[in-house]
C-alpha cells in the first residue's frame, strides 16, 4: 500500500483498512461499492420527492440544542422554495459550530414528514460555496469501518486501481465459453460510473460486470473446495472390513426394517469405511428420517474391525438420547458404550476416560466433553457429529485429531436441517453428500395452525382435550426469564399459569438451566406419561422422541427461525396418531416474521423450507458453523446466480484437471488464505 510507513496518519489508515481485510492492492480493487448516490444535481426543497435520497443546497436559519424526549440538535434551513428541518441525535460541539446561522450547506439524505413539516434526520452535509461545481458522475459508497470516511477509502481504492495487476486469471477460451466480460473492465466498471450516467442506466450497465465478479468468486470457492477434497483423499485412514456378523445381528434385532433410503445410504457409508482414505460424508435427512440407526451401524462396523467410534451431539438431551438408544441396540451384542458430558462428576469423567484410553469402551457418546483436553482413544476409526451445523470448524478438527498420528478417522456429519441444492453445491462441495429422502412407515403428517395469542384460551382447551384422550403435548417458550426488551411470555410464567389452569394434568418444566439429573428426571417422566404437558424452552428442539406426544404449541412463533420451527414441529407426529402444531404469534407481525410463518404454514417438506429459508436469510447465516472465515461468498448470490454456480463448478473441474497452472493465481486473488477453514 502507498503512504509513508513512518507517519502516524499512514499507520492509522493502514490499521483501519486492515480491519476491513484490505491488505493488498487486489483486496482494495475487490472492495466494491454497496451502492451509488446521485450528487450530480441539486434539487429544491419543494421539488424533492419524499422517501428518496436527494441532494439539497440550503442556508441555515437557526440552530439549537434541545431536549425533546432525548437531547438533539435541531437546525432550521431554507432555500428559495421552502424550509426544511434537520435533526441530529448524535453530534459534537464542532457540528454546532459548523451549522451556525448563515452557513450554506450541501445536504444528502432522505426527506420525510416530521413534527414541524419536511425534515431530514442525520443527513450527510458539508459546507458549500455558492455556485460550487457538482460531480459529473455518480458517487460510489463503500462498506467501511469506524473512523474511515468515504473520501479516504475512495482515495485508497483509486490509488490501488492505478497500481494493481488486473490480468485475467480465466483462460480466454473459458471466458468466451461462459460469455463473460473482461475481468479488468468489470472491476473498473463497478468502481467508476460514467459521466452523465443515471442510477437506472448504471444498474443495467453493471449487470455483466457483477456476473463476472460473481463467477470468479464462485470459481475460486469451487477450486478450493475440490482441492480440500483431494487433499483429504490423499490422507490415510483406518481401512475397515466390510460389515460382518454383528451388523447383521443388529439389523435382525431392530424392531423395524430400514427404509429403502436408509438401506441405500447405509451401503454407501459401509463402502466408504472400507477405503484407505478418510470418509468425509454429510448425511442430511428431515426430522425423524432415521439417521441415528445409520450412525449405530457405522460405529458397529468400526468396532467389528477392532477400532473405536465416537458420537458427538450439541446438547446433553440429544447426546443422552443417543447414548440410551445405542446402549439398547449395541450392549446386547457385547459392545461397551461410554457416556461423557460436562455435567458428570470428576469421578464419572475419569472412569469414562480410562475406558476409552484402554479400549475397554468401544463407543463413546457425548457432548463437547468428548473433545476436551485429556480425552484419548486407544484406536479411534470413526467420528460422528450430529447436528453438525451447531459445531464450529475447530471443534470438528479437534474430534478428528483424537485419532492416531498416522491416520485420520472417518467422519460422518449428520444434519436434520436440509441443505438446499445451491448451498450444498457451493458451501459443501468438498463433502460427499447423502440424503435420506424417505420417512419411516408410521410417521404421521403434522397439521400446522397459525393462531393469534388473543385465542390462547382456545389453545389451552385443545391441550386439555388432547391430554384427556390419553395423548401428551409440548408448550415451547423462547425465554426462561423476563426480558423487558422482548416482552415475551416466559417458560416460568407459562408453566405457573398452565399448572393453575390445568390442575388435572401433570405439567412439567424443562429448560437449559436445570441440572443434568433434573433434565433427565423430567424427560423420563414425560416419556413414561407421568407428565402429560411439558413446558419447555428450545432444549427440546432436537433429541426428544416421545411417540405419544401429538400436540405442539410454540409460544411467540414469530421469534423463531424456520429451521427451529421445523425441528420443533418434528417432535410430534412420531406415533400413529394425527398430530397438530399450533404456532401462537403476537401482533403486530413484522414483514420478515409474516414471511417465515407463511413458509412453515404452507410447507411440510424440510427441503422446500430450507430453500425458502436460504432465500430469506442468505447463505452466511444459513450455513451456520462452516464458520471461522465465513462468509466465503461476498458477491455471489446463490439464488440469483444459480446458473453461474453450475458454470463455475464445471470450469473448476476442467481447470484442475487440464490447466492447473491457472488455479494458483486465481486462488491467490480471491481466497486471501481462507482455504484453511475448508479443511474441517
Amino acid at each position: 500500500m502507498s503512504g509513508n510507513a513512518g507517519s502516524a496518519p499512514a499507520r492509522s489508515l493502514r490499521e483501519k483498512l486492515e480491519a476491513l481485510g484490505l491488505v493488498r492492492d487486489i483486496d482494495l480493487a475487490l472492495h466494491f461499492p454497496l451502492r451509488y448516490e446521485d450528487e450530480t444535481r441539486v434539487l429544491t426543497v419543494a421539488e424533492a420527492p419524499q422517501g428518496q435520497a436527494v441532494q439539497l443546497e440550503v442556508k441555515v436559519v437557526e440552530a439549537e440544542v434541545e431536549v425533546r424526549g432525548r437531547r438533539q440538535l435541531r437546525v432550521l434551513c431554507e432555500d428559495a422554495s421552502g424550509e426544511i428541518e434537520l435533526r441530529f441525535f448524535n453530534f459534537y460541539p464542532s457540528h454546532v459550530k459548523q451549522l451556525a446561522p448563515g452557513a450554506l450547506l450541501r445536504l444528502y439524505g432522505e426527506l420525510r414528514h416530521g413534527w414541524n413539516g419536511i425534515e431530514m434526520v442525520h443527513p450527510r452535509f458539508k459546507l458549500a460555496e455558492a455556485g460550487a461545481a457538482l460531480p459529473d458522475t455518480l458517487t460510489p459508497v463503500y462498506p467501511t469501518t469506524a473512523g474511515l470516511g468515504q473520501a479516504s477509502l475512495r482515495r485508497a481504492i483509486d490509488a490501488a486501481l492505478a497500481r494493481v495487476d488486473l490480468s485475467d486469471t480465466l483462460p480466454e477460451a473459458d471466458r468466451e465459453r461462459y460469455k463473460l466480460m473482461n475481468f479488468a473492465a468489470a472491476v473498473r466498471a463497478l468502481h467508476r460510473p460514467l459521466p452523465g450516467e443515471t442510477l437506472q442506466d448504471l444498474d443495467i450497465r453493471l449487470q455483466p460486470a457483477r456476473a463476472r465478479v460473481a463467477f470468479d468468486e464462485l470459481l475460486a470457492q469451487q477450486m478450493s473446495l475440490r482441492l480440500a477434497y483431494a487433499e483429504r483423499r490423499a490422507r490415510r485412514a483406518p481401512q475397515l472390513a466390510a460389515p460382518g456378523a454383528r451388523v447383521a445381528e443388529l439389523l435382525a434385532a431392530l424392531p423395524f426394517q430400514l427404509t429403502a433410503a436408509q438401506q441405500r445410504v447405509w451401503e454407501v457409508i459401509a463402502a466408504d469405511l472400507t477405503q484407505p482414505y478418510p470418509m468425509q460424508r454429510l448425511l442430511q435427512g428431515d426430522v425423524g428420517s432415521g439417521k441415528t440407526v445409520l450412525a449405530a451401524l457405522a460405529a458397529l462396523q468400526a468396532v467389528e474391525s477392532g477400532f473405536q467410534a465416537a458420537i458427538m451431539a450439541p446438547t446433553e438431551i440429544l447426546a443422552e438420547q443417543h447414548y440410551r438408544k445405542l446402549s439398547t441396540w449395541l450392549q446386547p451384542l457385547g459392545m461397551q458404550v461410554a457416556w461423557l458430558s460436562g455435567s458428570q462428576t470428576a469421578r464419572q469423567k475419569q472412569a469414562a476416560r480410562a475406558q476409552l484410553a484402554s479400549g475397554a469402551a468401544h463407543i463413546a457418546v457425548g457432548t463437547h466433553a468428548l473433545i476436551v483436553e485429556g480425552i484419548a482413544f486407544e484406536r479411534l476409526a470413526l467420528a460422528v457429529v450430529d447436528e453438525q451445523h451447531r459445531f464450529g470448524v475447530r471443534q470438528r478438527l479437534v474430534l478428528r485429531e483424537k485419532g492416531d498420528a498416522a491416520t485420520a478417522p472417518h467422519l460422518l456429519m449428520m444434519s436434520a436441517t436440509p441443505i438446499p441444492r445451491t448451498l450444498a453445491m457451493s458451501y459443501y462441495a468438498d463433502l460427499d453428500l447423502s440424503v435420506l429422502d424417505e420417512l419411516p412407515p408410521g410417521r404421521q403428517p403434522v397439521l400446522t395452525k397459525l393462531v393469534s395469542e388473543a385465542r390462547r384460551d382456545e389453545v389451552i382447551f385443545r391441550v386439555r382435550a388432547a391430554c384427556a384422550e390419553g395423548r401428551q403435548a409440548y408448550w415451547v417458550c423462547p425465554l426462561i426469564e423476563e426480558s423487558e426488551a422482548l416482552q415475551l411470555q416466559t417458560a416460568l410464567d407459562t408453566h405457573a399459569r398452565l399448572v393453575a389452569e390445568l390442575p388435572e394434568l401433570g405439567v412439567g418444566l424443562l429448560h437449559g438451566r436445570l441440572k443434568a439429573d433434573e433434565k433427565s428426571a423430567v424427560m423420563a417422566q414425560f416419556s413414561a406419561g407421568t407428565i402429560q404437558l411439558l413446558v419447555a424452552t428450545t432444549v427440546v428442539e432436537v433429541g426428544v422422541d416421545v411417540p405419544n406426544a401429538s400436540l405442539m404449541v410454540i409460544e411467540h412463533a414469530e421469534r423463531f427461525g424456520l429451521s427451529q420451527l421445523h425441528q420443533l414441529r418434528g417432535r410430534v407426529g412420531r406415533g400413529g396418531t394425527a398430530s397438530v402444531c399450533v404456532l401462537l404469534y403476537a401482533q403486530p407481525l413484522s414483514e420478515a416474521a409474516r414471511a417465515r410463518l407463511k413458509v412453515i404454514y404452507e410447507n411440510a417438506d424440510g427441503f422446500e423450507i430450507a430453500r425458502q429459508d436460504l432465500a430469506l436469510r442468505g447463505p452466511g447465516e444459513f450455513a451456520g458453523s462452516r464458520q471461522s472465515g465465513e462468509p466465503l461468498l461476498r458477491f455471489a448470490d446463490l439464488e440469483r446466480d444459480a446458473g453461474l454456480l453450475d458454470a463455475a463448478r464445471d470450469c473448476a473441474e476442467r481447470l484442475l484437471a487440464a490447466q492447473s497452472e491457472a488455479v494458483a493465481p486465481h486462488l491467490a486473488r480471491w481466497m486471501r488464505g481462507r482455504e484453511a477453514f475448508l479443511k474441517a
